[in-house]
């Protein structure tokens, strides 16, 4: 996952409402969001080469989502960061007791950012920067560094969020934000040890190349009623669009 655009309580209707993008090599094998068979409350797709999750919700409402923090090194473990999310997705360990444990063995992974919590509260980690933060309201975007990093593509993608915050249209329309294929100017492009041809290539929301881009668009919004949307849409090399998959559940209030 790649980019992560949420409002967290910023919304009249909706507490939570969620928009990323998953980028990954076209030949990583992967599975579309579903719910599934064990644990059965649990709704998201899976990656089908390390069996982590890169977004997902539950039942009763539980939320996690990743991104890989970008630096050119040399990986330092064979962990999957795919596993910190589902493994926080099939527990009941409160997000705090979580990120608690997690603070003392986040060298163990190489470098990502972590959302997780419910539409009440949500918390924010990341292993390359001292402690964890519990969110105040607010419209936020995470990429490839910290949260908020005013990248190009952030910057762009909250502003789409905003608008859509502010209008009146069908969560599908946040979509199309997801879709923007606009390559900033070199000048505005950070430097993160990749090299400037990869940089443009990464620099727009949607990525489009022939080994690799974005693979996946997800939609999470939950209303103050309860009731939850999901909606993925999955696409192939260059961007073509595959099968979406949309589902709607009440939240189990506990």
């Amino acid at each position: 996952m790649c980019l992560i655009l949420f409002a967290f309580q910023a919304h009249s209707k909706f507490p939570l409402v969620v928009a990323a993008n998953r980028d990954e090599f076209y030949a990583r094998p992967t599975d579309h969001a579903q719910f599934w068979q064990t644990p059965d409350n649990l709704l998201a797709g899976k990656d089908l080469k390390e069996g982590g999750v890169w977004m997902g919700v539950t039942r009763q409402g539980r939320f996690a989502a990743i991104t890989n923090f970008r630096e050119n090194k040399p990986k330092t473990t064979e962990s999957s960061r795919g596993w910190l999310t589902r493994d926080f997705l099939c527990s009941n360990i409160s997000p705090q007791d979580y990120l608690e444990s997690l603070q003392a063995q986040g060298e163990q992974y190489n470098g990502f950012n972590l959302l997780i919590g419910d539409a009440s509260a949500l918390y924010y980690y990341s292993n390359r920067t001292p402690g964890y933060r519990s969110l105040t309201p607010g419209v936020y975007a995470v990429s490839n560094h910290l949260l908020d990093t005013p990248w190009p593509k952030v910057t762009l993608g909250k502003q789409g969020l905003n608008e859509w915050l502010q209008s009146d249209h069908p969560p599908e329309a946040l979509l199309d934000t997801l879709k923007s294929e606009h390559h900033a100017p070199d000048q505005h492009l950070p430097n993160t040890g990749v090299g400037i041809e990869s940089e443009r290539m990464l620099s727009p929301l949607f990525i489009k190349s022939a080994i690799y881009g974005t693979r996946s668009s997800t939609i999470y919004l939950q209303d103050h009623n309860n009731q939850a949307l999901y909606l993925e849409q999955n696409y192939s090399a260059n961007g073509l669009p595959e099968k979406a998959h949309r589902y709607t559940f009440q939240v189990e209030q506990s």
